[in-house]
């Protein structure tokens, strides 16, 4: 497993994890978390927060709340119960993983601000991928919904005559039809102290969310990224191969790369965590 650290700014930094199994993962989140706690409270010590970026290898989780009910079919994919909130999900490669290790009373972030920054952050990111990078970008937004945490794809065929793409900013056409989950959350609070985050689907194998209710939601359609924009890996590592061995070939400008769509949000985030984006009007619940 691959740990690597950056600063995003004097109070965040960022930590990559590669092929990271979980429990591992979780364990070494809580054990921090509660270090930060401890600096605060005995020494009153600000610590630098931390996003820490994870490619999971194939887990099942069950929140803290959750029900075995809504594990469908046993497969040969762990089972994991943890302590976030939520109900049962996946994780695994092709999913991006974030988990927000925040210092919230430091932030002035309430736990709903925090909620709302991740989901709008996953709409910006989302709906900027989808403007630059699909065919039918005018026709497919991204929003979140107060009675369902998360983020949502929406089509608004019904309401494109008017050839006008829809501003990120704006909530969905009331006959605007949800097609589908693109992004799941499920957070941890202890002292004031956030763990756990965000998950978003790029480019992995959505079978796996059949065999279980994706977050507690029976019939719920998960939804990956590259199926709606352009996402192609493998020319990205071609690309990247060819200049290594100074060969020239067509350079894939027109598809996105995982690493792209990290960056895109970790930067929106680190923004969010430094005051530059303000939070947006809340969906109507």
């Amino acid at each position: 497993m691959q740990n690597t650290a950056q600063p995003l700014n004097d109070m965040l930094i960022s930590k990559s994890l590669s092929a990271a199994d979980y429990v591992p993962t979780l364990d070494a989140m809580l054990s921090r978390t509660l270090a930060r706690i401890a600096l605060k409270k005995e020494q009153g010590l600000r610590t630098p927060d931390e996003l820490w970026i994870v490619d999971h290898n194939d887990v099942y989780t069950l929140g803290q709340a959750g029900k075995e009910e809504h594990i469908l079919q046993r497969t040969n994919t762990p089972i994991i119960k943890t302590d976030r909130g939520g109900q049962v999900t996946w994780h695994g490669h092709g999913q991006l993983v974030i988990y927000w290790l925040f210092d919230l009373e430091s932030l002035g972030w309430s736990v709903r601000n925090m909620v709302s920054h991740a989901e709008q952050a996953i709409e910006d990111v989302v709906n900027d991928c989808l403007k630059s990078h699909a065919s039918n970008s005018s026709l497919i937004s991204a929003h979140a919904r107060r009675d369902a945490p998360g983020v949502y794809l929406y089509s608004h065929l019904n309401t494109a005559s008017n050839d006008k793409a829809q501003p990120v900013t704006e909530l969905p056409a009331d006959d605007a039809i949800m097609l589908g989950k693109i992004a799941s959350l499920g957070f941890k609070i202890k002292h004031g102290f956030s763990y756990h985050g965000v998950a978003i689907n790029l480019d992995c194998d959505l079978s796996a969310f059949n065999a279980i209710n994706p977050c507690g939601y029976a019939g719920m359609q998960m939804l990956r990224l590259a199926d709606f924009a352009a996402m192609d890996k493998q020319a990205q590592d071609k690309q990247l191969a060819a200049q290594a061995a100074e060969q020239s070939i067509p350079a894939m400008t027109n598809c996105l790369s995982y690493e792209q769509v990290t960056q895109k949000l970790i930067d929106n985030i680190a923004k969010r965590h430094a005051g530059h984006i303000q939070l947006r009007a809340l969906a109507p619940k």
